[in-house]
């Protein structure tokens, strides 16, 4: 068998370029933001950005996924690549007039304290989702060809531009306007729109890469093959399902604590203290994230050698370990960790662990979603997804009026945790893989009980101390991989 880890890991670690870098950077906006303004200010932030996650779902409606599957499956690719394109281009403007149109309403609507230009941050928020449709195809296309390092250049490029504009925006215009001067930095700054300079940032950062990637819509034809069009959304329907029912278990309880709790300035500020914690697992998603991107494209690819389902247990166990050296080292250095947000969102620091178990759970998800992507039942993904969603929404309606925003990260640990489970047991019924669950139950036993073991350190004075002997924890674990994973590893590495 030819090493299944080799192009993978390449992959990931270029396309991790694309996504731990820009993650990353944007990470630096946690402390920019959560420092210079309050936990219900930033709610804002938190609340409109997982209204972008869902409207993101509806403007692609699974098209990347689609072009994935018909580009691998049919000859004439530039076909595939216009209906796709067009398709997104035209729903997009569609649907971009629409929320335009009645942004005062949806401003209304959601009932945000504290800002007279929620109306203005709306279309910016609108203008940001159409950018970001217009640009989901030229970059699938980018994956499809492997043109990983150009892919991940224009996303770091995207993201290091929104860094700096917000940074430009919220400290040297903001400096410049407090200390009185006339310059066109102060002239720029107005405090009443505080929080919205970062989607203004974020809009204009991405409308500078769609004119980066304008070359992609350079000699498109603008016509759609309709046979096509139709096998296509087909295929896609049931991934937009899933992928709504996918951003209710992400970003709904961002949403619904302030529907839920009856106070809603204090519902604004869980949001903001929830939201600003979601961000310390960010290093699991930012994996998660860079491999999804490797790992679609890489499975199809896969599809039709007979080694194929050996290959995607070993890229599950490998995974999975990772993920496992991510948790000890965000939990055991949560100590200093913990001050890239502002004191005030830190009494949330208690969901960080339930947290990263979920993410953990859906990368798992991810990984075992392969087997109705490839059998072409992609209904069963939705139904999958309508779980776990089902699963999110019943836990925060029962338990968020009470428990606040704990609740919402256990509702999130359990939606994922189910949808694993029932993705499992499909799997192997309708595409049976031999996962080795054995090995990857024990090394989550250990990572746990490590976790664990580092409270017996809480209660040494010395910061380094302390520091040194959990960080000694995580070699101990990566020790304990090494010896049980040897073998292994020699075989793979000789082939």
């Amino acid at each position: 068998m030819s090493n299944p880890l080799k192009k993978l890991a390449g992959q990931t670690v270029i396309y991790g370029l694309g996504t731990i870098l820009p993650r990353l950077i944007n990470y630096l906006l946690t402390p920019l933001l959560t420092y210079i303004f309050t936990a219900a200010e930033y709610g804002i932030n938190s609340e409109l950005y997982a209204y972008i996650s869902f409207l993101n779902v509806v403007f692609t409606y699974g098209m990347e996924t689609t072009f994935f599957n018909f580009n691998s499956k049919l000859e004439n690719k530039t076909t595939v690549y216009n209906t796709a394109l067009v398709s997104v281009l035209l729903s997009t403007a569609v649907f971009t007039l629409l929320l335009v149109l009645f942004s005062g309403q949806i401003a209304e609507g959601l009932s945000t304290p504290g800002t007279i230009y929620l109306p203005q941050f709306i279309i910016w928020c609108v203008l940001i989702i159409a950018s970001d449709a217009l640009l989901a195809i030229p970059f699938a296309k980018l994956r499809a060809e492997n043109k990983a390092l150009e892919f991940s250049l224009m996303k770091l490029g995207n993201v290091v531009v929104n860094f700096g504009l917000t940074y430009f925006f919220l400290v040297l215009c903001r400096e410049s306007y407090e200390q009185g001067e006339t310059s066109f930095k102060a002239s720029l700054y107005n405090p009443e729109i505080g929080i919205g300079y970062a989607f203004l940032a974020n809009l204009i950062a991405n409308l500078l890469s769609l004119l980066a990637l304008s070359r992609m819509y350079f000699g498109l034809s603008f016509s759609i093959d309709f046979a096509l069009l139709k096998d296509m959304l087909f295929y896609a329907w049931p991934l937009l399902i899933l992928g709504l029912a996918g951003m209710v278990n992400e970003t709904l309880d961002r949403i619904i604590l302030k529907k839920l709790m009856p106070d809603k300035e204090e519902a604004q500020i869980a949001q903001g203290i929830y939201g600003a914690c979601y961000k310390i697992a960010i290093l699991m998603t930012i994996f998660i994230q860079a491999f999804r991107y490797a790992a679609e494209p890489f499975f199809f690819s896969k599809a039709k050698e007979k080694d194929s389902k050996q290959t995607y247990a070993i890229v599950m166990k490998y995974f999975v370990i990772f993920c496992l050296f991510l948790f000890l080292g965000t939990m055991l250095n949560l100590d200093w960790i913990q001050y890239f947000i502002g004191e005030e969102f830190r009494a949330g620091l208690h969901v960080v662990p339930i947290l990263l178990g979920a993410n953990l759970c859906l990368g798992i998800v991810y990984n075992l979603s392969i087997w109705y992507k490839l059998s072409g039942k992609t209904s069963f993904g939705a139904i999958i997804s309508i779980t776990g969603a089902a699963i999110t929404i019943l836990l925060n309606l029962l338990f968020v009026p009470k428990f606040g925003y704990t609740a919402s990260a256990w509702a999130t640990l359990a939606a994922y945790a189910g949808m694993m489970l029932f993705s499992y047991f499909l799997g192997q019924k309708f595409y049976p893989i031999k996962y080795n669950f054995r090995a990857l139950f024990v090394y989550s036993c250990i990572a746990l009980g490590l976790y664990l073991a580092s409270a017996l350190f809480k209660g040494i004075e010395s910061f380094y101390l302390r520091q040194l002997l959990n960080n000694l924890l995580i070699l101990l674990f990566a020790f304990i991989i090494y010896k049980l994973e040897l073998n292994t590893i020699k075989k793979l590495s000789s082939t």
